[in-house]
This record gives C-alpha cells, structure tokens and sequence, in this order.
C-alpha cells in the first residue's frame, strides 16, 4: 500500500503528537528491544520512528547509529503496508537485495518487522534483524506481533504520563491542561499571565560528542537550575525533546523578562557535570503575554516564534514576543511535514522534514546538509507546494531557507 500525501500528512501528524522524537533512551522501550534480541537469538533489534526524512531509534540493540537515512531503510517498506514484512533473506529479495543496508553496514540478512499501528497510521516498527539469512515461523511472528501492541501500548501510556522521568518537569500534556487552567483563571479575573518557551542551543552536537548520557544529564540540570531561579509558583513543562515551556502567573512581560534573564544567566554560567565531564551549556528563551481573552495556545506560539528569533539572532539570549515587531515573522508556524529537496536539474534529491513554514520562509531537517547547495527546491507534497529556496543558515542538521 503506496503512502499516499494524506496518509503521510496524518502519520506525521499522529508522530508529532506524542512527542517522542530526540527525546532520550527509556527503559520500557529499552527491555522490549533487548527482549526481543533474546527471544528471537538476533543480533538486532530496534524500535524505530519515522519521520520525513530518516529513520529514528528510540530503542536498539546492535547497531551503531541511532538515526539513518529513511530511504533504503527497510523499515521504510514496512511501514508502507498492512500486515508484519519478513524477509528470510535480504539478498533473495529484489527490493532490497541492492540495499546499502544489506550490502552494507550492518549488513542486513534477515529482517521482520511488526508495524506500530496509532489511529489508523504506522508511526514506525519493532523489528528484529539478522547477519544471516533465517526462516521465521508463524509462531514467531505471532509472538513479535505481542511485543509490538505493547510497545504502542506503552507508547500511549507514556503521552498521558504527567510527568516527564529525566528531569522531573510536567508532560506536555499536563502542561497543557494547567496553562488552560491557569490562563482561563487570568481572563476570568484580569491578571497577568506570561508563558515562556526555552530551547538548548546546539543540544543535538551534546548527544554526538558526548553521548546521551551527558545529554541527559544536561536537560536535567537546566531544570534543576531553572526551578532554583523560579517562584514556587511558576510551572515547567516539556514540550519537545531539548525543548521546555514556563508558566509565570501573575507576572507581566517586564517582569517576565527579568526572571528569565536571571535564569539564562543562571544556566551559562554552569558547566554540567556529566559522565564525560563538564560541559558548557546555553539557552535561547522566547516570551509572551497572555493578552486579554486570548487563548494559552495563541500566546504559547507567540513565545514560540520569539525563541526562533533568540536563535536566529545568536543563541543564548532572551527575546520577547511584541505585536508586529519586524523581526519575528507573525505568520510563522510550526509544522511536521514529510518534505523533498531538489537540485541539479532535478537529478539529486533528498528527504526532509519540514519543521516551521512562514509565506517566505522555512526550517528544514535533514540527516546531513554537507551535500546541500546553497540553492535548491523545495517541494511538500501534502500541501502542494514547490519553491525555490535560498539557504539562510545551516547548523547540525537544520537548514532556514528563504523563497525566492
């Protein structure tokens, strides 16, 4: 079954929503690949998500990366259809006995994978694969279709988890049903309320030097050290993988600013202890008032688009969000869109996610951005668009590109 625009629009949709991308390795994930290993005697095992653009690993055993390219991975096919993808041997198949997987590192000879089913879509598989080649039985499929309903299980149940393990801060969705709690409690009574959303700069470049151990350690003591600078009686959530929003009630945007200036200064000025030593860190913050009869959600975008502004002007800064400041483009959004680009006459291509869209402008995920040009296509088939773009900036992975 071909994945149609739609149904790939739906998929990252349904991905997007629980929030699980980038985020650090967990236990209950961890045991079922590692269980997986053991039951099936394989060399590998992971629990993959899929995005627009690679393959994600939020757990594995045995392979060396936690992302690849999401092309020839084979969990790509199997996401594409209804029913488990077993492939006794990888070069009997022809549509993947050429695969740079089975070809190459890690050099895939069996493959099976059960897909991860959420509201009609498949976000990714728990699959198991080998070095050789291998016959797998109908009980043993059976048994791996059984750990995979509880891997999605566990997955859910994580999404209404109120609390977010590593560092302590609320879910995103317990974070949602307070700043709803909260700012229905300031419209109703007329007092301030400001939201602010921080973001760790270059935090994926602290999980590839240092391992994500240390990255762990560094979302947990930012936390740490945000609520050391905060009143009792402001709130944290998590909301992404590096990515955090605080509630301050009965604080204006001035008074707003000065806390989190405090608090920025704060996090600079430490260097995280971490498994592989100290390790600089810094925070760009984006903040907003909640104005009067607006939605959390309205302000909570507002603030949004003001920390890409601290990013955009240099990182560790603190920005805030004022009504039809020429800086911050109003009309910017966050998004989650399966993406291609396009260049050199439409000869070389790569995937992409797509991760904020504005009228005139764009950030873009990519695996690498070593062999992107400087100019080059953009194309998003869900919504119909094809631009051509010119390369703003370029870091870790991220790409800002403008229309032209």
């Amino acid at each position: 079954m071909p994945i149609t625009p739609t149904i790939e629009a739906r998929r990252l949709d349904t991905l997007a929503s629980l929030d699980i991308l980038d985020t650090p390795k967990e236990p209950a994930f961890d045991r079922l690949t590692a269980l997986s290993k053991r039951i099936f005697g394989v060399s590998m095992s992971t629990l993959t998500l899929i995005d627009g653009h690679r393959q994600w690993f939020k757990a594995e055993v045995g392979m060396a990366d936690r992302e690849t390219d999401r092309r020839p991975a084979l969990c790509s096919l199997a996401i594409a259809q209804d029913t488990p993808l077993v492939i006794p041997d990888t070069y009997e198949d022809p549509r993947v006995t050429d695969n740079v997987f089975v070809r190459g590192h890690p050099f895939i000879r069996f493959y099976a994978g059960v897909q991860l089913k959420i509201s009609g879509v498949n976000i990714g598989t728990l699959c198991v694969m080998d070095t050789k080649p291998r016959e797998f039985e109908a009980g043993e499929l059976a048994v791996l279709v059984d750990l995979a309903a509880i891997a999605v299980d566990e997955l859910l149940l994580r999404n209404l988890s109120m609390q977010d393990n590593l560092t302590g801060a609320l879910s995103r969705r317990a974070f949602r049903a307070e700043a709803q709690r909260l700012s229905s409690l300031a419209n109703r009574h007329h007092h301030k309320l400001t939201l602010a959303v921080l973001d760790v700069d270059h935090f994926k470049q602290v999980n590839d030097r240092h391992g994500h151990a240390a990255g762990d350690a560094v979302l947990a003591s930012i936390i740490a050290t945000c609520r050391n600078n905060l009143r009792g009686s402001d709130i944290i959530g998590r909301i992404g993988g590096e990515e955090f929003a605080v509630l301050l009630p009965h604080t204006d945007l001035a008074g707003a600013m000065t806390t989190l200036e405090k608090v920025r200064l704060a996090i600079a000025a430490e260097s995280v202890d971490t498994p592989c030593g100290p390790v600089p860190v810094t925070c760009s913050f984006g903040a907003a008032s909640l104005l009067p009869g607006q939605h959390f959600d309205d302000a909570l975008h507002n603030a949004d688009l003001a920390m890409y502004s601290a990013k955009s002007a240099g990182r560790n800064r603190v920005i805030a969000w004022v009504d039809a400041a020429p800086s911050i483009s109003p009309a910017r959004r966050r998004v989650f869109k399966a993406g291609q680009i396009t260049f050199n006459a439409g000869r070389s291509t790569f995937d992409c996610t797509v991760r904020t869209l504005a009228d005139d402008e764009a950030t873009i995920e990519v695996i690498s951005t070593a062999d992107i040009p400087e100019q080059f296509k953009l194309a998003i088939a869900s919504d119909g668009l094809s631009r051509a773009c010119r390369m703003l900036s370029k870091s870790d992975n991220k790409i800002d590109v403008a229309f032209v």
